[in-house]
């Protein structure tokens, strides 16, 4: 990797966690330079715009949850280990507020009235997410281990929902058993799933 993609991808990884903290829509070149200690201009001459800085660290964002999530749940054996290798990628880093997987979330609710590239690169991000789980799903359906008859679109609503309680159960509840109880509503979500 070239030097001026490195320092790039450290500037986005920083924009990353920065629109974690403030939001998204509080991401702005100055803020970005306040956090990294660069120069606005510098910053500026990278992204050109507020919604263009946004768009890459959404990008950045997306990159860090396949990082973390989906490539090492596709490295798991097909059918259910896989399953339960996306789930408890996604759930460790939920519930410890990997702000590459958690963005999205909350970046969904505070652009989700809005309407422009933002909002169309996140709700595209998320679609692609369900295809994803939908994917993986489907292949366990195919090595025996899930009736053959299970809706993969109603198991990714259901895993995206169970794992949507367990990030606000952290922060509102219960930080201490928000993994146990995701943990009980996944195997009774496997439960009704297998053959």
């Amino acid at each position: 990797m070239a030097k001026g993609e490195e320092t790039r991808g450290v500037i986005l990884h920083q924009g990353v966690e920065t629109a974690y903290k403030v939001g998204l829509g509080g991401l702005t070149i100055g803020e970005l330079a306040r956090t990294t200690g660069l120069s606005k201009s510098g910053l500026f001459a990278h992204f050109r715009s507020k919604e263009s800085l946004q768009l890459q660290v959404l990008a950045r964002a997306r990159e860090e949850f396949v990082d973390l999530v989906l490539r090492p749940a596709v490295q798991a054996p097909r059918g259910e280990q896989r399953v339960r290798a996306l789930f408890e990628n996604w759930l460790y880093s939920g519930v410890h507020r990997t702000a590459g997987v958690c963005l999205y979330v909350k970046a969904l609710n505070e652009f989700e009235e809005q309407t422009g590239a933002v909002r169309d690169q996140l709700l595209q991000g998320h679609r692609d997410l369900y295809d994803s789980i939908c994917q993986i799903f489907r292949t366990a359906v195919s090595e025996g281990q899930f009736r053959a008859d299970a809706d993969p679109m109603q198991f990714a609503y259901e895993l995206n929902g169970l794992l949507l309680a367990a990030y606000n159960w952290v922060r509102i509840v219960d930080p201490a058993d928000a993994e146990l109880r995701a943990r009980t509503a996944f195997n009774t979500l496997l439960d009704a799933a297998r053959a």
